[in-house]
């Protein structure tokens, strides 16, 4: 699937997004080996340290349902500018393919992809 459809997905996740406190709507499509396509979108509470990523939100519905090789991560928001997975949301997707790409779509249409590990030198691993 090409990165405008995994893109339209996103946007489509994000309608669904919660996030009262920022404002800030963020929706992604996960792409596992095999083709098949889990979204996400972020959810925050007032507990901010409690907010979920729309990336972590994609990986859970897919681990839950048996995928764990992601091959690509489309992410998308509601900012002009392009919007990269957070620290945490790296290293979080680094556990499952340091080899992933990372495509990042602004509102403007603009995009942008990187291999995961080149957005985390040095990451965290147990393996």
């Amino acid at each position: 699937m090409n990165n405008k459809k995994l893109a339209e997905l996103a946007i489509k996740a994000k309608e669904n997004a919660y996030a009262p406190y920022s404002n800030f709507k963020v929706g992604a499509s996960l792409v596992c080996a095999g083709g098949r396509i889990f979204t996400g979108c972020n959810v925050e509470n007032a507990s901010y340290g409690l907010t979920i990523c729309a990336e972590q939100v994609a990986v859970g519905k897919a681990v839950s349902e048996g995928c764990c090789g992601f091959e690509t991560l489309v992410i998308v928001s509601d900012g002009e500018d392009l919007c990269t997975p957070c620290g945490g949301c790296r290293q979080f997707l680094y556990e499952f393919n340091p080899d992933m790409l990372v495509v990042s779509v602004s509102s403007k249409g603009e995009e942008k992809s990187w291999i995961l590990k080149d957005l985390l030198p040095e990451a965290f691993g147990l393996r």
